[in-house]
C-alpha cells in the first residue's frame, strides 16, 4: 500500500522535520517564506485573470453571442480558451519581460526574492497604468484617503482594482457597439413580419440566420480580434 511505502515515509519524515522540529529561527523564517510563495501560487490565476487582457476579451465575448442571440454556441468552454490564447498572445512581451528581470537573476541568486517580486509585478504594473483610466485611478485614492503621487510611485495593491474597472466599461463599451446592428436587425425582421401578418412567426427565427450570415459576410471574428489587440496600449 502507498501509506506503508519508503516514499511515503520520507516524505512525512520530511514534513515533520522542517515543520515540528523547529529549532532555530532561521528553520521558521524559511518555513514561513515557503508558506508565502505556496499562498501566492493559489493566487496567481486569479491574478492573472485581472493583471492581463483576458477580462475584456472574455466580456466581449459573452456579450458578443448574447448580441446574435446564440445561447450554447460557441461553446463557452471555446470562449474561454479564445480569450485565453489571445491573452497569451498579446501578453507575451510583458511576461519574456518580467521574466528576464525577474526570475531568471532570482533563480541566479543575484536578487532578493523582494526584490524579485518587484521586478517581476513592474511590467504588468505599467500596462495596467496605461490601460487605466485616471478618473477609475482618482476614485481608489480618494477611497483611500491618499494623496496625488506620481505615476511610478503607484502601489500595485492601488493600480490593480481600478484597471479592472476600467477593463469592464471598456468591455461594455465595445459590447454595447456590438449589440447596435444586432439590434437595428431584430427590428428591421419584427417590423416585416408584422406589416405581413405574420405574428404569430417568432421573430428570432428569421432573425437568427440574418445575423448569422451578416456576422460572416463582414468577417466578424477577424474584425473583433483585430479590434481588441488593437484597443491595448502596451
Amino acid at each position: 500500500m502507498l501509506i506503508s511505502s519508503p516514499l511515503f515515509a520520507e516524505t512525512k519524515s520530511f514534513f515533520e522535520i522542517n515543520i515540528n522540529n523547529i529549532g532555530e529561527p532561521e528553520q521558521l523564517v524559511q518555513i514561513l517564506n515557503v508558506s508565502v510563495l505556496m499562498a501566492f501560487l493559489f493566487l496567481l490565476p486569479t491574478l492573472f485573470l485581472l493583471m492581463t487582457t483576458f477580462t475584456r476579451f472574455l466580456i466581449v465575448f459573452s456579450l458578443l453571442k448574447q448580441a446574435i442571440g446564440l445561447q450554447q454556441i460557441p461553446p463557452a468552454k471555446v470562449m474561454t480558451g479564445l480569450a485565453l490564447i489571445m491573452t497569451i498572445f498579446i501578453m507575451k512581451p510583458i511576461g519574456m519581460e518580467s521574466y528576464n528581470n525577474g526570475v531568471v537573476p532570482y533563480l541566479e541568486k543575484q536578487i532578493s526574492y523582494q526584490e524579485a517580486f518587484v521586478e517581476i509585478t513592474d511590467p504588468f504594473k505599467q500596462f495596467m497604468i496605461k490601460n487605466t483610466r485616471e478618473k477609475d485611478l482618482a476614485l481608489f485614492y480618494r477611497i483611500n484617503n491618499k494623496e496625488n503621487t506620481k505615476i511610478e510611485d503607484i502601489d500595485l495593491i492601488t493600480i490593480l482594482p481600478a484597471y479592472v474597472i476600467s477593463e469592464l466599461k471598456t468591455a461594455f463599451e465595445i459590447g454595447l457597439l456590438l449589440f447596435i446592428p444586432f439590434v437595428i436587425i431584430d427590428i428591421i425582421v419584427s417590423t416585416i413580419l408584422m406589416s405581413l401578418g405574420m405574428m404569430m412567426l417568432p421573430p428570432s427565427l428569421i432573425s437568427m440566420p440574418v445575423k448569422l450570415g451578416f456576422f460572416v459576410l463582414i468577417d466578424g471574428w477577424n474584425i473583433i480580434i483585430g479590434q481588441l489587440s488593437n484597443s491595448f496600449v502596451l
